[in-house]
């Protein structure tokens, strides 16, 4: 039993969820439900209870103890490619800029600028800080005398679910210990 769950709210005991076949639905963000959900789910059975808080919510007639892990009874098959966003891009590029490595004032540059007819596409978009965006200006990499650190291209969800391993969130609560492969100390 885990002593410091029955102090917390149940606001700030989110449930892991896992997949059908126990692995993590997604590692960044972090496949979390909120207690609320994550009892609506157990109560449908659409989800199977893999560990607990010690932290129990209470009805008039029952009392039940919050999932800290619950596992899909059917299997969501991920998406092959992810959509294209912002966020996407930063975690396909590890939070860096991809022509200094900085990971400081990060925004996105366009390899063939939009000027010149680029779009705005997985193989055309990169992350970069802001002073290297600003020298590349509108040129390509090239005409700037800039060099891309790695070749770019449409990411796989696995490759994205690879990368945001390296990103572990700010709490990870000790149950979740043998579903998650951070090498970090987990916080209780």
């Amino acid at each position: 039993m885990y002593h410091s769950d029955l102090m917390r709210h149940p606001d700030s005991c989110p449930a892991l969820v896992l997949n059908a076949d126990y692995t993590p639905l997604s590692y960044y963000p972090l496949s979390l439900w909120s207690w609320q959900t994550a009892v609506k789910a157990v109560f449908l059975e659409r989800v199977n209870i893999v560990d607990h808080y010690a932290r129990e919510v209470h009805s008039p007639t029952r009392s039940f103890r919050l999932p800290s892990v619950i596992a899909l009874r059917q299997y969501v098959r991920p998406a092959a490619h992810p959509a294209f966003t912002r966020f996407n891009l930063f975690l396909r590029d590890s939070f860096a800029c991809q022509y200094c490595g900085s990971g400081e004032d990060l925004t996105f540059d366009h390899v063939v600028p939009r000027a010149a007819g680029g779009r705005t596409t997985w193989d055309n978009v990169v992350t970069a800080c802001a002073p290297c965006n600003l020298r590349k200006g509108g040129r390509t990499p090239h005409q700037a005398r800039m060099a891309l650190n790695r070749k770019i291209g449409r990411p796989t969800s696995w490759h994205l679910q690879e990368n945001g391993r390296r990103f572990p969130p700010n709490f990870l609560h000790e149950t979740w210990r043998d579903w998650l492969y951070w090498d970090v100390e987990l916080e209780a």
